[in-house]
Parts: C-alpha cells; structure tokens; sequence
C-alpha cells in the first residue's frame, strides 16, 4: 500500500502544520484585536499551568514527527503496528482527523471573541449554554480528543498510543479543573446548566 503510506505520511505532516499556524494566527490575530490573551496558563507550577506545558510539549512531539516522516524512515524507532498500519485504519484515521477539526473549527467560531484556551480568571463573558455547549458542556475537548484518536489510527504506533493516553488524560484533569472555575465564576446559572448538560455526551 505505498500509495496510501506515503498519503498519510503527508497528510499528517501538512495537517499538523497547517492545525499550528492556523492555532498561532487566530490567538494572535484576537490578541491584536481585543487587547487581551486568549490563551491562559494560570499561574506558574499550577495544576493547570503543567497541563499546558504537558499538552504543548506532546504537540510540538506530534508535529516534529510527522513532518520528519515525510522525509525519514524513522517509523521503526516509533513503535509501529503492523496488524493495524493498513489502508482501512489509515484512511479512517484521516476522516476522523478531518471531522476533529471540523468540530472545533464550528465551536471556535461559534464562540467568535469568548473563545478562550485555559482558566480565564476574569470571566467577562457570558455562559455559553447553546449551540454545540447544549449538546456537551466540553465541546471543544471532544473535538481534541477525537483527533488524538484520529492522529492514532492514521499512524498505529506505540508514540501515537501514548500522545492518545497522555493528551486524553491531561484533557479530561483540565476540563475538572475548568468546570470547578466555571462553578465559582457563574454559581448557580452555572449549576443548572451541569444538570442540563452531560460533561462529555
């Protein structure tokens, strides 16, 4: 299947490249705009502040190996499944990683300025509860998640499965710590809403 390798060893690459640029463009471009970062660490050797790093250090991993795979034969040194490296699983990886940004392309624009990445502790906002946030109350980490599941099954590897397991933990402690922040912040409009609303589906 050289075809179908060598298609979502460049899939890969470009997708990555493209999530990154289009990520940087858009929290900068709302930075010049508002005045204000949109993206939120929390303080320094917090929780939060080491779920980023955790997060960040895995995506710069991701992109890295995907764009060298374009051009190096590294995939023995990462692990790879052969039983699951086949056209079928590779092709549906590559939908699922389409879908995954689909998703939160819809729910960044469906946010439009409200859109934050991390605990904003100011909270100017108001409550999100329609739309996609009255299908699940964490619409955007669905959308994460599906593509780390997406990222997996494109390239079935034990890298993959661990960028799975990490990024899938890491997503689900920091949307905790969010809803706790978003309890404080929206109290009891903020409760209904939990009762409404399923925390994933």
């Amino acid at each position: 299947m050289p075809d179908i390798d060598q298609l979502s060893r460049h899939f890969l690459g470009l997708y990555f490249l493209f999530i990154g640029l289009h990520y940087t463009s858009t929290s900068v471009g709302l930075w010049k705009r508002t005045g204000i970062s949109h993206i939120r660490y929390g303080n320094r050797g917090s929780a939060t502040w080491w779920y980023r790093q955790t997060f960040n250090l895995f995506r710069a991993a991701i992109l890295g190996v995907c764009l060298a795979r374009i051009v190096w034969p590294i995939d023995p040194w990462l692990g790879v499944f052969p039983a699951l490296y086949q056209a079928p699983v590779l092709l549906a990886g590559m939908a699922m990683l389409l879908v995954s940004y689909s998703i939160v392309s819809y729910v960044h624009a469906y946010m439009r300025n409200d859109w934050r990445s991390g605990i904003d502790p100011d909270k100017r906002q108001p409550l999100l509860t329609q739309g996609p946030y009255g299908l699940t109350r964490n619409p955007l980490f669905i959308g994460i998640i599906l593509g780390q599941l997406g990222l997996f099954l494109t390239f079935p590897s034990v890298f993959t499965l661990l960028c799975l397991l990490v990024g899938a933990v890491v997503i689900v402690l920091q949307a905790r710590r969010e809803e706790v922040a978003l309890g404080r912040a929206y109290g009891v409009e903020y409760q209904d809403y939990r009762l409404l609303v399923r925390r994933w589906l």
